[in-house]
């Protein structure tokens, strides 16, 4: 059974930092691309990072870049997001996603986990 569980969201200041972890489990972590979403209140949830499997590649969304790092852990089956310089505009919630064959692809998201950039 496929599970991914996020943690480390909170209540931060602007201009503050917060690191999200997600552990998976229930297939080869290493093998597979990590991601992370978000969606804020009444919002469309958009790709916020993406790290390949062995940690050659990585992308992010423009409003992101420079400020958010995805890493992984494959010993760990765990990947990250440290979020530096958060903004107001970064509050919502914080998912962690993958895809793996299922009779095509399957879509596996986290619960999420709530991040709110505020004074």
């Amino acid at each position: 059974q496929v599970q991914l569980v996020e943690s480390g969201g909170g209540l931060v200041q602007p201009g503050g930092s917060l690191r999200l972890s997600c552990e998976a489990s229930g297939f080869t972590f290493s093998t597979y691309a990590m991601n992370w979403y978000r969606q804020a209140p009444e919002k469309e949830r958009e790709l916020v990072a993406t790290v390949s499997r062995a940690s050659l590649s990585t992308s992010y969304a423009d409003s992101v870049k420079g400020r958010f790092t995805i890493s992984r852990d494959n010993a760990k089956n765990t990947v990250y997001l440290q979020m530096n310089r958060l903004k107001p505009e970064d509050t919502a919630v914080y998912y962690c996603h993958t895809r793996l064959p299922d009779w095509g692809w399957r879509d596996y998201w986290g619960q999420g986990t709530q991040v709110t950039v505020s004074s």
